[in-house]
């Protein structure tokens, strides 16, 4: 009998979703509107309190918004890493500023306050973090460089929800956090993003940018986007929100559990303070990391994923000669294995079998 592939992701939907879509459905009121208002209160409230949070149509919009909101525009520099998805570049780029890459730290995979600093010009405007599969960045450190060269904090959270650094939030630092709400993060509006503010103009102009430069209808203030979320996309955040403490619970549970038996690769480490929500279990693949995967599924079918095997500062958009090596080591080497909720101990006892076996064998 052919054991059932574990896919490396996998959406958690139920019929409490299906249902909060049927009711707004029945409502006939499907786009922005009190669904919307109500999921931006209850997100706040659980992942950033004392913030304000600002719906839209998905994390990318999140981040650009939050970059235009807070004052971004051309001939500016945000420094950002290069290890990551291209969201993070596209969304500087998109506002006419120029993504300016930094190395990583080799064990949180987020950038490296040193580097970071090595990369401040007089056009430099912004620091961006991103809270890469779910480890918080340094803010302490990217905060103290932010201060001492005048420049704002952002944070890229759209891996991070309910992650933390010595009590506090990810999306609760920065001039404003971005989330992600696509299907495979780990909690989903089917589609959609979540911008978390503290200051009220910040928040204001958030909502300008999202409703083409509007807050009262055929008074445009700003030139504009068509970002809003739905009342049917709230809909269903509104009940993930009520779902995904436990799922956070549980997948850091099967990540313990792969730490503490993996044997033959480096399992990922968590610095002192931070709360790692796994929306990614990444390990070090030293040798043929591709050959390693292409195993895993043949052979064991265990699904895996690599995160990011081309680096932003090599994309066709943004070629720079940048000298990045944390970054293009950790192309080559990371692969993410399966932790999500709904695992059971059988398949984590698999995965762990597939990846012992193949460490041991030197595949």
């Amino acid at each position: 009998m052919t054991e059932q592939f574990i896919p490396p992701a996998k959406p958690l939907i139920g019929e409490e979703e299906i249902e909060a879509v049927a009711r707004v459905m029945r409502t006939g009121m499907l786009a922005q509107g009190q669904e919307v208002a109500d999921f931006e209160t209850e997100f706040a409230a659980q992942f950033t309190p004392g913030r304000k949070a600002v719906a839209v149509n998905s994390g990318t919009s999140a981040l650009h918004i939050g970059l235009l909101a807070s004052g971004i525009t051309a001939g500016d520099e945000v420094i950002v890493p290069s290890f990551t998805f291209a969201a993070t570049a596209n969304s500087v780029a998109l506002t006419g500023a120029t993504p300016v890459f930094a190395d990583i730290d080799p064990d949180s995979f987020c950038l490296d306050p040193k580097s970071v600093e090595a990369s401040i010009t007089d056009k430099t405007k912004g620091i961006m973090p991103v809270h890469l599969y779910g480890h918080p960045a340094n803010m302490k450190a990217l905060q103290e460089i932010a201060d001492k060269h005048g420049l704002q904090l952002f944070e890229d959270a759209a891996q991070a929800h309910g992650a933390s650094l010595d009590g506090t939030p990810v999306g609760a630092f920065g001039t404003f956090g971005a989330f992600s709400l696509y299907p495979t993060k780990n909690m989903t509006s089917g589609e959609g993003g979540m911008i978390t503010v503290a200051d009220a103009e910040v928040e204001r102009r958030c909502q300008l940018y999202r409703n083409q430069g509007m807050l009262k209808q055929y008074h445009n203030e700003v030139v504009g986007l068509n970002n809003r979320m739905t009342n049917i996309h709230a809909a269903i955040g509104r009940v993930q929100l009520t779902k995904v403490g436990d799922w956070t619970a549980k997948r850091q549970a099967n990540a313990a559990f792969l730490s503490e038996n993996l044997q033959g690769v480096t399992p990922p480490p968590v610095a002192e303070g931070a709360v790692h929500v796994y929306h990614q279990y990444t390990i070090r693949v030293p040798e043929d990391r591709d050959g390693f995967s292409a195993a895993l599924k043949e052979q064991f079918q265990v699904g895996s994923g690599m995160f990011y095997p081309v680096p932003n500062h090599r994309l066709a958009p943004f070629q720079s000669p940048v000298d990045l090596p944390e970054t293009e080591k950790a192309a080559k080497e990371c692969l993410s294995l399966p932790v999500h909720p709904s695992l059971t101990q059988a398949d984590l006892e698999r995965i762990v079998n597939a990846v012992n076996t193949l460490a041991k064998a030197g595949a």
